[in-house]
C-alpha cells in the first residue's frame, strides 16, 4: 500500500476520528478545478496519453526542479523535446531519484495516482521502474484512460485552462462542437499583451489588434482590443481572468497620462520603472473591465520568474526556476481599491507566495473590502503544512467565507484528484481541531467542510 486511509489526519485519536467523519462527507464531492494549466487539446482530440514519462515527468515543474537541484540534466530528461527519443530511459532516471521526493506533497500526489489509478502498490524505485513503466503504458491504451474518460472518472464538474489572449481557442471550440457535456472553460491570461517585459510584447500587441479588428496604435484602440478579446473568451464559457504580474502594484492614471505611458511602452522607450507602472495601470484597467463584464479577476504576484537565466535562454519559460519573493499588498493595491474596492459586483481573488502577508495584509484586506477574496495556498505552499498555516493565519480575520476553497493550479492532469483530496483532508483536519477544542459545533464543521470542498469555489468563480 502506497497511501494510508488516515493520511494527513491528526495523530491524536479522538480528533482524528472527527476529521475522518468530516472527510467522509466531502470525499466524493464533485471537483471544481477553476485554475490550472492542463491542455484543452487533450479533450478535443481525446487521444491516449503517449507514455508515463510524457504524462508524469515532462509537464511537471515540481519534478523538474527537484531533479535538477540534484544534478540531473534537462538533456537527460529530454525537457523541451516534442517527442521523446527514449521515454523508458527518462522514466528510469525519474524512478531512480524518486527518493528525493520523500516528505514532499509531490510524493503524495504521485503515490495517489500510482495506486488509485493504476493499482500499483510497490514503491517506485530503480528496481520497480520497468514494472511501473510497462503497467502504466499498457493501461493508458485502454478506453477508460482516455482524457475524457478520466475527466468523468475524476468526478470533475468544471475544469478551467489558462489561455493567451492570442490563442484562437480552437480546441475549446472543438470540444463544444463535439457535444460532449463536460465543462472545459478557458481563462483569460493577458500577460503577453499587458507586460512590456514579456518576450515579443510589441508584436503580441499588434497581433491582438489585428485579431480584434482594432487600431492598437492608440490607447483607446488597445483597450477596445482587450475588451473584444474578453468577449471572445466569454462566448466559450470563460468566467475568470488571471494576472501573473511580478508585483501587486496598481495605478490609476488620468486618461492622457495612461495614453502617453502606453505610447512609450509600445515604442520600446520605457525604462524598468515605467514598465512596472504600465503593468500597475493595466491591473486597474482589468478591474474596470471585470466590473463591466463580470469576469472574476485573479492576481498571482510574487514570483521572480525564470530566475535561472541560462535555463530560460535554452528551454524557455516554466521549467521550475521561479522563486518566491516578498510582496506588498496594502500600499500596492490602494489605487485600485480606492477606485473599485467597495464594488460588490466586482470579484478579485488575491494569491501570494509570501506567507508572511497572510495575517498581516491579505486576511485583513479580504476581511474588509467587498470586492476581495483570498485565494488558497499556491504553488510553493500547496503542501499539507502550507495549507494548515494558511487556515491558522487567515481564518481569525477573514473567516472561511472570504476565502475561495481550493484550486490545483496544475499542468499534470492526473494529479488533480490527489491535490483536491489533500486539500479536503487538511481542511477536515483543521476543522476537527476546532471541534475538539469546542470552538465549533460538529454540524457547523460539516457545513464548512462542504463549503470549502465545493460551494465556495463555485460561488467565487461564478460557475
Amino acid at each position: 500500500m502506497l497511501i494510508n486511509p488516515d493520511r494527513l489526519f491528526p495523530a491524536e485519536p479522538s480528533t482524528r476520528k472527527i476529521a475522518r467523519e468530516l472527510y467522509q462527507h466531502v470525499r466524493t464531492s464533485p471537483i471544481i478545478s477553476p485554475h490550472g494549466h492542463t491542455q484543452a487539446a487533450w479533450f478535443a482530440k481525446n487521444e491516449p496519453f503517449p507514455d508515463p514519462a510524457r504524462l508524469f515527468v515532462q509537464p511537471d515543474h515540481y519534478i523538474h526542479r527537484m531533479l535538477y537541484s540534484q544534478g540531473v540534466s534537462f538533456e537527460d530528461l529530454e525537457i523541451g523535446q516534442p517527442e521523446l527519443k527514449d521515454a523508458r530511459k527518462v522514466w528510469r532516471i525519474f524512478a531512480s531519484h524518486y527518493y528525493l521526493f520523500r516528505g514532499t506533497p509531490t510524493r503524495m500526489w504521485l503515490d495517489f495516482a500510482f495506486e488509485e489509478l493504476f493499482g500499483l502498490e510497490q514503491r517506485l524505485s530503480a528496481e520497480t521502474a520497468d514494472l511501473y513503466f510497462d503497467t502504466i503504458s499498457e493501461r493508458l491504451l485502454a478506453p477508460e484512460f482516455l482524457p475524457r474518460a478520466l475527466y468523468e472518472r475524476f468526478n470533475l464538474e468544471v475544469l478551467a485552462t489558462t489561455d493567451s489572449p492570442l490563442d484562437s481557442l480552437a480546441e475549446h471550440k472543438a470540444i463544444r462542437k463535439s457535444n460532449w457535456k463536460a465543462r472545459i472553460l478557458p481563462t483569460f491570461r493577458p500577460d503577453p499583451v499587458v507586460d512590456p517585459e514579456f518576450t515579443g510584447f510589441a508584436e503580441n500587441v499588434a497581433e491582438l489588434g489585428e485579431n480584434a479588428g482594432e487600431d492598437i496604435s492608440t490607447w483607446a484602440g488597445y483597450l477596445n482590443a482587450l475588451r473584444g478579446t474578453r468577449v471572445r473568451f466569454r462566448e466559450l464559457g470563460c468566467t475568470a481572468t488571471d494576472h501573473g504580474h511580478p508585483t501587486a502594484r496598481t495605478a490609476n492614471l488620468p486618461t492622457a497620462e495612461a495614453a502617453e505611458l502606453f505610447r512609450r511602452v509600445i515604442a520600446g522607450n520605457a525604462d524598468a520603472q515605467q514598465q512596472e507602472f504600465f503593468r500597475a495601470q493595466m491591473l486597474t484597467e482589468m478591474a474596470r473591465m471585470s466590473l463591466e463584464d463580470g469576469l472574476v479577476m485573479q492576481i498571482h504576484p510574487g514570483s521572480a520568474r525564470n530566475h535561472n537565466r541560462k535555463l530560460y535562454e535554452r528551454y524557455g519559460r516554466d521549467v521550475g526556476a521561479d522563486i518566491p519573493m516578498p510582496t506588498d499588498y496594502v500600499d500596492a493595491l490602494r489605487p485600485l481599491l480606492d477606485q473599485f474596492g467597495n464594488e460588490r459586483d466586482l470579484r478579485i481573488i488575491l494569491f501570494t507566495l509570501d506567507e508572511s502577508a497572510y495575517s498581516r495584509e491579505l486576511a485583513p484586506l479580504a476581511g474588509h473590502y467587498p470586492c476581495l477574496r483570498l485565494g488558497p495556498p499556491w504553488w510553493f505552499h500547496d503542501s499539507p503544512e502550507g495549507m494548515m498555516r494558511f487556515r491558522e493565519h487567515a481564518t481569525g480575520t477573514a473567516g472561511f467565507y472570504n476565502t475561495v476553497g481550493f484550486n490545483d493550479d496544475t499542468r499534470a492532469f492526473l494529479s488533480i484528484p490527489a491535490r483536491h483530496d489533500m486539500a479536503r483532508r487538511m481542511d477536515c483536519a483543521f476543522l476537527a481541531k476546532l471541534v475538539a477544542e469546542h470552538r465549533l459545533e460538529e454540524d457547523e464543521a460539516l457545513e464548512v467542510a462542504q463549503d470549502l470542498a465545493y460551494r465556495l469555489v463555485k460561488n467565487a468563480y461564478r460557475l
